[in-house]
């Protein structure tokens, strides 16, 4: 039987699953508005091989899942920077309290409602600097732009209001753990910032 969240909030979940597991995989595929589907994921990875970089860490955690290892298990065994490692590990601590409300606040507030401002300007900036170099990059962000910013975003608001409803507690814990994601996502981007010095000082 579905579960009645799922049945009360189909539509907005549905809609935003779709988007992000299956877009369009080009830019000239979006204007025609048909073409090959890929997931948000795989857009990352062809931009990653198009730029050259590494996919080690990301293999790594694959050949550990195949080992039957749990994620749990995977995500401690690989060799990633410690910011991305625990950014891994709450991703899916929050996955693991099976509490819809938490996992579309989460989702919602510390990544569809903050992401999309984010690429703005590293966006002008990759412009300016790498026209062609990073093409795949850019049109994995401008999608996230596009797509999470101007039609998402009120998805993923909706989904949480009719998740949290008129529950008081639902929207404590909403509250407390989009906060504790927007911290975890500051800790990462920290990382990010400190793995590139410490390559620029090699």
């Amino acid at each position: 039987m579905v579960p009645r969240w799922v049945r009360r909030s189909s539509l907005p979940i549905n809609e935003i699953v779709c988007g992000e597991e299956s877009d369009l995989a080009s830019e000239e595929d979006v204007k025609k508005g048909d073409g090959i589907r890929k997931s948000h994921f795989e857009l990352y990875l062809d931009a990653m091989e198009q730029t050259g970089a590494s996919r080690t860490g990301i293999d790594a955690l694959f050949a550990q899942i195949q080992l039957g290892k749990s994620i749990e298990e995977a995500i401690e065994a690989v060799s990633i920077p410690p910011a991305a490692k625990r950014f891994l590990q709450f991703t899916f601590e929050v996955i693991a309290t099976k509490k819809p409300h938490v996992i579309a606040a989460v989702f919602t507030f510390g990544r569809e409602d903050l992401i999309p401002n984010m690429f703005h300007s590293i966006v002008s900036d990759l412009n300016a600097k790498f026209p062609t170099q990073l093409a795949t990059f850019k049109f994995y962000l401008d999608r996230h732009i596009e797509v999470d910013g101007d039609h998402h975003g009120h998805l993923a608001l909706q989904m949480v209001s009719e998740l949290c409803g008129n529950d008081p507690e639902k929207w404590r814990e909403a509250e407390t753990y989009s906060i504790q994601s927007l911290e975890m996502r500051k800790q990462l981007w920290d990382g990010v910032s400190e793995e590139i010095r410490k390559h620029q000082m090699v």
